[in-house]
């Protein structure tokens, strides 16, 4: 909120020697935000109001007018002849003179110096010459009265300090003259004068004011109406009011309009003017009727919601409570008779009508941080009085005032709470100077505080809310500043070691690790393929989701792993390989049909472990997964040769690297599940656990995704894999004895898993086994029809001698043997 210093000075006795940035200071250290402190015009020399008393228009060879204006700028002084290029005023009107002397913003200096054929002996100045607004289309014409000669600067409220303060969305009543006095008052320690105090309220009466039902007692709970009669539309507000609606960023309407935006600024309380002969019937408050519209003041014919909150007569919706007015109701230069609204409506229903319509108006963004419910009768006074004022009008002596507003809540809080929260020690005058600066009435009950919280502090609820306003208050530079010891430790756990050896071997084998949101919509689950009964279907929802394409905690990290490779791809980055670590979120309630409740704990002792244990048992199992994909080639072209394009055998490959640096082995085999192609799909195990699945992508999931053809994925079980090998792996013996190779080649039928050969000749091997690799796969000529031809390389090694031939063939023939017992297994000849 923009306002000037000297509104504030109004209300609160500010030392004289406390500029525009002493203030700011006292305002941040009571916990508000500063965008700026500005000077508002910032002019020198004599600039005094002047009238034009003649003017000749002269046209130019240049296509341009310009005026040779006759200007007198005192009582009896002959006129001065200014020229002038703005068209926009007439003679008899009181404008802004600049003076031979004066300096204008930006450092534009005046004299008398010849232009057109003319000494011009001054300069009629514009409100971007003055430094109060970017309007440079014409100059600023003065109302009438303004007085002869009289210094332009006082009356503009020029060089006056402009604070740009921001209130936390918490704090409505900060966006008032009235809210931010308050705190500066409480912050220099000085009395505060309540711009309300001055005001005494019409009295209520509903059978002499307009007819008001409220049909909707929870949105809005108060709303006050009174009638002024006889306004002269024609008048206008005086300079200083209209400087300080425009410092505030609020353009000067009509005198009305003025008004009531100006008791919004000064008290905090949104109001609303109705021409009283455009009214028809009671006015009502309710929410919109079905297929209802509503054209509001910006001229824009609005669909209603049923969720809208409405004001209403006889002839159906005339405005947006708390968001904007309609057009039917609309005050104009004819309007003499006003209805004044000043009600109090419920934030989160303003709230969601102004987001709704795009509505974000000065209105709305009060009512949905909370307004003084006790302010409205003050408010809508104060703009009466102020139109009767400056208008002339008559306000009606009674008013309407119906509904019942909340009561004012009371909150206990023991003596020396503040000081053992805060771990400052508070002495008693200070806290109860606080609660009072704030506007609670405190009394004593024994050793205990009983605060009535001020109607205007709705953020005030439960005894740590007062505690903060103490600490606020007394000065968060009171509170010490301590060090937190850090625990000893003994560094990374085996768990975490092993986590961040396999995500280094990963990036070392040219995967780029991915960091995606951890949600994900109805229509990825689709995308991927998956069954009605699949249990990555069973999902938690956000209530507030940041996007409602994604309002569900994710099951599983492939949706946003294959959206970044497809953006990846999108931007030209052919050949991609990414990785993501990170925790799912499934939905296992130990059997129970139900999600339980989670407990609402308390903010004024430690959980006990009975809630603590209500409060685990309600969430979900948050097993950590391990998922990559790559797309593209996996060995890339180049002078060398063509490349090779990754295929399923690639993801698979993976999973054994992240399973060797884990120290675990996997057992691969063949499975159909879904977002995998079925002919391309390994599930991968260690013993009985089923630790992932690895392999080319469904062509509809590649589709789906937009992704190219044969593009491969793997998600592991992260957690599994590091449970299974039992903390950190044990190094092999290094033996210093030459290795000894073996291939064999093994016929065995096309439906037998070649991981179950491999086992086999594991088996049979023995310990001297160092490694064992496939090397081949062949179907064709010499092979019987059914069958297949699988060639092995066995490394074998002794750790106290060398291999000899004989040695080495034994080996391999009990290798053989055994796979052949197991597998059926013959050597292809």
């Amino acid at each position: 909120m923009r306002l000037a210093l000297s509104w504030l000075r109004e209300f609160v006795d500010i030392p004289a020697s406390e500029g525009g940035r002493e203030v700011a200071e006292r305002f941040v250290r009571a916990g508000f935000e500063v965008d700026s402190v500005e000077v508002e015009g910032s002019v020198s020399g004599p600039l005094v109001i002047g009238e034009v008393v003649a003017f000749d228009e002269e046209p130019q060879k240049n296509g341009k007018t310009i005026r040779w204006c006759q200007v007198r700028v005192a009582e009896g002084a002959e006129p001065r002849g200014i020229v002038c290029g703005a068209l926009n005023f007439a003679v008899g009107d009181r404008v802004v003179v600049a003076l031979p002397g004066a300096v204008l913003s930006g450092g534009f200096e005046i004299a008398a110096r010849k232009t057109y054929g003319h000494v011009s002996d001054g300069m009629i100045c514009s409100v971007r010459e003055l430094g109060i607004g970017d309007d440079h289309t014409g100059i600023l014409v003065l109302p009438v009265d303004s007085v002869l000669g009289a210094d332009a600067a006082a009356v503009l409220g020029l060089g006056d300090d402009v604070l740009d303060v921001s209130p936390t969305p918490d704090r409505g009543y900060a966006m008032s003259v009235r809210g931010l006095a308050r705190e500066l008052a409480a912050a220099y320690g000085v009395p505060f004068a309540d711009p309300a105090a001055a005001v005494t309220p019409a009295k209520a009466n509903a059978d002499a004011g307009w007819p008001v039902r409220l049909e909707d007692a929870a949105g809005c709970d108060r709303f006050v109406a009174q009638i002024v009669r006889g306004l002269d539309a024609s008048r206008v507000m005086p300079n200083l009011i209209r400087r300080r609606l425009q410092t505030a960023g609020i353009r000067s309407v009509s005198l009305a309009v003025d008004v009531t935006n100006y008791v919004m600024l000064e008290l905090g309380q949104p109001l609303h003017a109705y021409d009283v002969t455009k009214l028809r019937g009671s006015i009502v408050v309710r929410r919109a009727g079905s297929g209802e519209r509503v054209r509001t003041l910006d001229d824009v014919d609005r669909a209603l919601h049923a969720d809208d909150l409405v004001i209403a007569d006889d002839s159906g919706a005339i405005g947006i409570a708390g968001v904007m007015g309609g057009a039917s109701t609309e005050i104009d230069v004819t309007t003499t008779e006003l209805l004044l609204e000043g009600a109090h409506f419920t934030s989160s229903v303003i709230s969601r009508s102004a987001r709704r319509h795009g509505l974000l108006s000065e209105a709305s963004r009060r009512f949905e941080r909370g307004v003084d419910p006790a302010i409205a009768p003050v408010a809508v006074q104060r703009a009466a009085d102020l139109l009767a004022e400056f208008g002339g009008a008559t306000p009606e002596v009674s008013a309407t005032d119906v509904g019942t507003p909340a009561g004012v809540a009371t909150i206990r809080l023991p003596g020396g709470r503040a000081a053992e929260v805060v771990g400052v020690e508070y002495s008693a005058d200070e806290v109860l100077a606080s609660l009072r600066a704030v506007g609670g009435a405190v009394s004593l009950d024994g050793a205990t505080l009983v605060v009535e919280v001020p109607t205007w502090r709705p953020d005030l609820r439960d005894p740590f809310d007062l505690i903060e306003e103490v600490a606020r208050l007394v000065g968060y530079d009171r509170i010490p500043s301590v060090l937190a010891v850090a625990p000893l430790s003994s560094g990374l756990t085996d768990a975490q070691r092993a986590r961040r050896r396999i995500t280094v071997a990963l990036a070392d084998a040219g995967y780029v690790e991915a960091l995606s949101y951890p949600f994900m919509g109805p229509a990825d689950l689709d995308a991927l393929g998956l069954d009605a009964d699949d249990p990555r279907r069973a999902t938690l929802r956000l209530a507030n989701p940041i996007s409602d394409e994604q309002p569900l905690l994710r099951t599983t990290l492939l949706p946003g792993l294959l959206t970044a490779l497809r953006r990846n791809i999108a931007r030209g980055t052919t050949d991609v390989a990414l990785f993501e670590s990170g925790l799912v979120f499934r939905v296992e309630h130990r059997g129970s049909a139900a999600a339980p409740i989670p407990p609402r704990l308390a903010v004024d002792h430690r959980p006990t472990d009975a809630e603590l244990a209500a409060l685990n048992d309600a969430l979900p199992r948050q097993p950590r997964r391990l998922a990559f994909a790559m797309s593209g080639e996996r060995d890339h072209s180049g002078w060398w040769g063509s490349g090779r394009a990754a295929s399923w055998g690639d993801a698979v490959d993976v999973a054994h690297l992240v399973a060797r640096e884990a120290g675990v082995s996997l057992e691969v085999r063949a499975d159909d599940h879904a977002p995998w192609h079925p002919g391309r799909c390994a599930v991968l195990r260690i013993g009985d656990l089923v630790v992932g699945h690895a392999g080319e992508l469904h062509p509809r999931v590649v589709e789906a995704f937009g992704l190219p053809a044969r593009t491969i994925a793997a998600e592991l079980d992260f957690d599994g894999i590091i449970e299974s090998a039992g903390g950190l792996a044990i190094a092999p013996t290094l033996s210093t004895y030459p290795l000894a190779t073996s291939d064999v080649a093994l016929v065995v039928s096309a439906e037998v898993p070649a991981a179950d050969v491999e086992v086999a000749l594991r088996d049979g091997a023995g310990e001297l086994l160092e490694s064992l690799r496939l090397f081949d796969v062949y179907v064709g000529a010499g092979v019987a029809e059914g069958s297949r031809s699988l060639a092995y390389r066995l490394s074998l090694r002794a750790p106290d001698h060398t291999l000899a031939a004989d040695e080495v063939n034994a080996i391999r023939d009990a290798a053989v043997a055994e796979a052949g017992r197991r597998v059926g297994a013959v050597l292809r000849a």
